[in-house]
């Protein structure tokens, strides 16, 4: 039985729009410069096809990389979630660092949707281990790479 991942219904449309770019645009294109460095003659030593060839490689392994991950997700709508300020898979938190009183905000996403840069935090990160389940005014004790630090959970909200 294969295990089902988690993931937001916006992670698996932005999944969708990432395979149809890839399948409508990139492939075509690859296609393209592949049949025109192949025009050039000699393809041992024809920089062009290679790169073509490489970025090919590239894109088909991409598209069978999302198309697994969206045949084996469990898609989860998180605006009819009703857990009551728990932190839950899908939530945005809005954190305090006990320590500096810095203010961060994080939803909770699938393995294959996380982006740190963009404030989507891996469920099975250590920091969303560490929150799940808590709720609204609790104080957490993360463990991270570089020491423990100690966040105060603002807010739950399920958007």
């Amino acid at each position: 039985m294969i295990k089902r991942t988690p993931m937001t219904l916006r992670g698996a449309d932005r999944l969708r729009q990432e395979l149809k770019q890839l399948k409508s645009e990139a492939r075509p294109n690859v296609i393209k410069a592949i049949a025109e460095a192949r025009a050039h003659g000699d393809l041992s030593e024809n920089a062009e096809y290679h790169a073509a060839r490489e970025q090919q490689s590239f894109i088909e392994g991409r598209i069978n990389q999302i198309e697994n991950s969206l045949s084996n997700c469990e898609i989860i709508d998180v605006t009819k979630l009703t857990a009551s300020g728990r932190v839950v898979f899908g939530s945005t938190l809005e954190l305090e660092d006990q320590d500096g009183g810095n203010k961060v905000v994080y939803q909770l996403v699938g393995d294959d949707e996380a982006n740190i840069k963009q404030g989507l935090l891996s469920v099975s990160s250590p920091i969303a281990r560490a929150l799940i389940g808590k709720s609204e005014g609790d104080v957490v004790d993360v463990t991270t790479p570089g020491g423990t630090r100690s966040y105060e959970i603002v807010s739950v909200r399920y958007v």
